[in-house]
């Protein structure tokens, strides 16, 4: 919640008031390399709807000026789904780093689906669209797009060093992990020129067929992140361990891309992460994260000789006794 502004248990942030209650806040310090960063987020649900109240420093500030203050990456078992699930869980863990890693990203993503949500009401009106109105529609989802699609590039390229870096690391040689970005925008040059020009094109050949469908089917919004493992297909052929290192893979390149790019560490959020791992590899991956800066865990069991770390242990039958 400090580091995004939102939970990734849940997109109803009503959910996350207490029942019977009409207020929630959380709030917190970090130390920076520019020194203590103090972070809080208010919500207030009332017969006007929910309320979402962000603080730097004290001080008030648009979501927009929040998210990224301080760094985070999270693995939930629910995680999962970025190998197995559908585009828009993958399309979502980019959107989020990306997010954080970069200011200007969020503003291009949300001028982006702005533009989207503009364009295929006009789509879907009873009249034909207005030609000129679609006009300006397509350029803003081009002149935003790119941007999303040149920052993803980039980024998935840094992810997938990393990442092959890392599960080689664990499992040795014989695996070879690598992801690749799948734009719905062929991108043959990644320059902002080139990349502007290929949507266009894209939305000049889809104009009709947009018309018929009465939706936007190009652009960021239909990308995609294909996870392979020895050229095939992670989700069809790997199995639930291979999938699994494959996402803790994934997750722990994001946290030193964004650490290697701003020179901060991320704090390192990992739930349940020891599931479906034999010995060997629950203990290479222990062994890889130990040198990270501030990293928590989870795990219904601990491997024996366990490195020198802070352990808690629930006990007993009553729920919250702490040993």
């Amino acid at each position: 919640m400090l580091g995004t502004g939102k939970s990734f248990r849940t997109s109803k942030e009503g959910d996350l008031i207490k029942h019977g209650l009409a207020v929630a806040s959380i709030s917190g310090e970090t130390q920076m390399l520019a020194g203590t960063v103090r972070l809080s987020c208010t919500i207030t649900s009332s017969a006007r709807g929910i309320r979402k109240v962000y603080t730097l420093n004290g001080e008030p500030v648009r979501y927009a000026k929040f998210l990224g203050s301080a760094k985070v990456v999270t693995f939930a078992p629910s995680d999962l789904q970025l190998v197995t699930g559908p585009p828009a869980a993958r399309r979502a863990m980019l959107n989020t780093a990306l997010s954080q890693d970069q200011p200007l990203y969020y503003s291009h993503l949300a001028r982006y689906q702005k533009a989207v949500t503009q364009k295929a009401a006009l789509l879907r009106g009873a009249i034909d669209p207005d030609p000129d109105l679609l006009s300006i529609y397509d350029q803003a989802l081009i002149d935003a797009g790119t941007a999303l699609m040149l920052a993803r590039v980039q980024f998935v390229a840094a992810l997938d060093a990393r990442a092959q870096s890392v599960y080689r690391g664990w499992v040795g040689g014989s695996e070879r992990l690598a992801l690749d970005y799948e734009p719905s925008i062929p991108i043959d040059t990644p320059t902002p020129d080139a990349v502007a020009a290929a949507f266009a094109a894209r939305l000049a050949a889809l104009k009709d067929a947009e018309a018929a469908r009465k939706m936007c089917i190009a652009g960021p919004h239909r990308d995609d992140l294909a996870f392979t493992l020895n050229g095939r297909s992670l989700a069809a052929f790997g199995s639930q361990g291979q999938q699994r290192m494959a996402v803790l893979a994934l997750k722990v390149a994001e946290y030193i891309v964004m650490h290697d790019r701003s020179g901060e560490a991320p704090l390192l959020f990992l739930d349940d992460v020891l599931s479906e791992l034999d010995h060997h590899r629950a203990r290479a991956f222990l062994a890889g994260v130990g040198g990270y800066e501030q990293a928590f865990m989870t795990a219904t069991a601990l491997p024996r000789d366990l490195p020198a770390a802070a352990e808690y242990r629930v006990a007993g039958a009553t729920l919250g006794r702490i040993a």
